[in-house]
């Protein structure tokens, strides 16, 4: 297996976030890649109802980061680092 840096790195774990955009979407939320760390943390930010959602960090934990790290075995951690 390759691999992935940069712009590659990105849209694979833009193209894992897409599969659970509509998900997310149905409840009034979503979320938005900020950045990737050379430690390979996923820092996104959430957006819409996902703000305040008192079940965001499970959320964040137990599916966004999971399908992540599955699609993309570089990434070692997501995190929400609203701005």
């Amino acid at each position: 297996m390759a691999v992935l840096e940069g712009p590659e790195l990105q849209r694979e774990v833009e193209a894992a976030l897409d599969t659970l955009r509509p998900y997310l979407e149905a409840d009034g939320g979503s979320v938005r890649l900020v950045d990737i760390t050379t430690e390979g943390v996923v820092e996104l930010e959430l957006l819409g109802a996902c703000e305040t959602c008192p079940m965001s960090s499970m959320t964040l934990r137990a599916g966004i980061e999971q399908a992540v790290k599955r699609s993309v075995p570089q990434i070692t951690r997501v995190e929400a680092v609203n701005v």
